[in-house]
């Protein structure tokens, strides 16, 4: 399975963008991984870019908040569904539109507190590097 993390907008922060890439990578080596940057206000792109995927979830702060074990536990789910490929959508500052909200499956907030989206981005990759190293049973994270 390819999961594919697309955020609105590009990361204006250099060490963020170093992060997010330090945590790409280490993703990869769990599954295929691609991170994406679509240009802000291009919602028609971004509804036929999200056409593509078998399950689309957007991480938006009126989702359903999860544990690192539940999201661990939510990614095994889909890596055993039998998906070709899944998505996960940063908003830009405006949110989501109604077009895009009517593609998703659900939704997950990483937090009831609201972040800059770039940080989001590297909290989101975090807890899905977390999540891989859960299911392998691996010493990363600790309960």
């Amino acid at each position: 399975m390819k999961i594919v993390l697309i955020a609105v907008g590009k990361t204006h922060n250099k060490e963020l963008a170093e992060t997010i890439r330090e945590y790409s990578g280490r993703i990869a080596h769990y599954s295929s991984f691609e991170f994406v940057e679509v240009a802000e206000g291009k919602d028609d792109k971004l509804v036929n870019a999200l056409d593509q995927f078998d399950r689309v979830f957007l991480l938006d702060e009126k989702g359903k908040e999860l544990t690192s074990k539940e999201l661990s536990v939510f990614i095994e789910k889909q890596l055993n569904a039998g998906l070709q490929k899944i998505t996960f959508v940063v908003g830009g500052p405006f949110g989501f539109s109604p077009e895009v909200r009517a593609i998703a499956d659900s939704s997950i907030a990483l937090s009831k507190m609201t972040f800059p989206h770039d940080l989001v981005r590297v909290i989101f990759l975090e807890q899905l590097y977390r999540a891989f190293t859960i299911l392998k049973n691996e010493k990363y994270h600790h309960e």
